[in-house]
């Protein structure tokens, strides 16, 4: 029978743990990796994600336009779209935005939405105080609901070089059906979390149900 040297074996079990770690923690980021981006993003404005909440410093003597996109994935059949046109808006100063969506299937139906802003590099200034992103919301067969946002523009955006001489800034909403969908279309890169007036990850199974 041969025996093993116990250093060896030592040696072999901590590699073993080391490597169980290892696998571990990248299971573990896998499953973390869309909402620490989303994350990340919110708090950096990167890739045109709007900031998160904040409270609005009060409105200043410049102003920006802020337009409104709203779209929908061909696997959602709802109708959805802006309630209002461009809004010419105060810098610093809190506004306040209408999207509708209607279901127009039979039965209930689910969806998602995500959201970014153009051009990307002003995503930093914009801040969300509330919207309906990330959450599930469902709609009953033909059910239209009204969807509100709150926001403002951080006046520091008249200040930076690369940001002063943006007049129009546009908010971009995509519905999809599901977070799968909008994974794969590639929209949760490019998207930032803040459901309500909280900051919330992304978490698998959670719902709202929206009301008219």
């Amino acid at each position: 029978m041969t025996v093993q040297d116990p250093e060896l074996a030592r040696r072999n079990r901590r590699t073993a743990t080391i490597a169980g770690g290892v696998v571990a923690g990248m299971l573990g980021l896998a499953f973390a990796s869309v909402p620490l981006y989303a994350i990340f993003c919110a708090v950096t404005g990167y890739n045109g994600t709007p900031m998160i909440g904040g409270t609005a410093p009060g409105a200043t003597d410049k102003s920006i336009t802020v337009r409104f996109n709203a779209n929908t994935h061909p696997n959602l059949p709802w109708r959805f779209a802006a309630g209002q046109g461009s809004e010419n808006l105060p810098l610093g100063q809190e506004g306040m935005a209408f999207y509708t969506a209607q279901n127009l299937a039979q039965g209930p139906v689910t969806g998602i939405a995500t959201y970014n802003v153009t051009p990307e590099v002003a995503g930093r200034y914009f801040h969300k105080v509330a919207c309906f992103c990330f959450d599930e919301q469902t709609l009953t067969g033909g059910q239209q609901v009204e969807m509100p946002i709150a926001y403002w523009v951080d006046p520091k955006i008249a200040d930076d070089p690369n940001t002063r001489d943006i007049r129009t800034i546009t908010i971009n909403y995509t519905f999809f059906r599901t977070l799968a969908d909008a994974e794969r279309a590639g929209a949760v890169a490019n998207a930032g979390e803040h459901v309500g007036r909280r900051t919330e990850l992304i978490r698998p199974g959670a719902s709202h149900t929206a009301t008219p």
